[in-house]
């Protein structure tokens, strides 16, 4: 009993600290997604961008939509079912970054279908900075080979695509309509799963409850 209250107490302390963390962490995704937006890290930072310093953070970024090098990726939104609409941006530098430029429903796959979006010339895009996906998604492998992709991940989309010096990272476009109003954008879900309150109170109890139960044996063997 006295070995289980010191690893239940252990346990409950390690989630107080894990509540700081996340706490901290919250703080500091609100700030970033209401601040100013700001230029991405450009290609001398790409080595250190991490998810701790730079997601979500809201950028601005200019440069033309190579809308021939569109991928599709397989999404479920608060619209529904359908896909995020994901086009590399070439920057004037020769760069370029992928933009989820929004989600269009599975009648809008084609881009055809939605040809009023598809404008050339100069775009500019504010949004939040997001991290590659790589892999793929819930059980399911992305399949370049026949161009199905369930996750957003920058390096195989680039590869697949043949897409050079390319961003480690995407950028989710905000809610600015788009013309012909798909794809559309700002349906970033920005959410941080935060039970650590539950834990801390539950290993601390089991604590309580070992000390007690020791201590209700200890004192029951020495009566008898």
């Amino acid at each position: 009993m006295a070995l289980l209250t010191i690893v239940f107490v252990a346990l409950g302390t390690w989630q107080v600290q894990r509540l700081f963390w996340k706490l901290d962490l919250i703080e500091r995704v609100e700030s970033r997604i209401n601040a100013g937006p700001q230029a991405p890290p450009a290609p001398a930072q790409w080595a250190s961008v991490n998810v701790q310093d730079h997601e979500y953070l809201r950028v601005a970024v200019s440069g033309r939509f190579r809308h021939d090098l569109e991928t599709l990726v397989q999404a479920v939104t608060e619209l529904g079912p359908g896909y995020w609409v994901l086009t590399p941006l070439e920057l004037a530098d020769g760069t370029a970054i992928l933009i989820n430029r929004g989600f269009v429903p599975g009648d809008r796959r084609d881009p055809a279908s939605r040809a009023a979006g598809q404008a050339e010339g100069t775009a500019n895009v504010i949004g939040l900075l997001r991290m590659t996906e790589p892999g793929g998604g819930f059980l399911r492998g992305n399949d370049p080979a026949n161009d199905r992709w369930y996750s957003r991940d920058v390096a195989a989309i680039a590869a697949h695509k043949g897409i050079s010096n390319i961003a480690p990272y995407f950028i989710d476009a905000d809610a600015t309509p788009n013309p012909g109003g798909f794809p559309v954008g700002g349906l970033t879900v920005v959410r941080f799963r935060n039970s650590h309150l539950v834990y801390i109170f539950t290993w601390y109890i089991l604590a309580v409850m070992s000390a007690a139960a020791g201590i209700y044996v200890l004192r029951r063997s020495r009566d008898h």
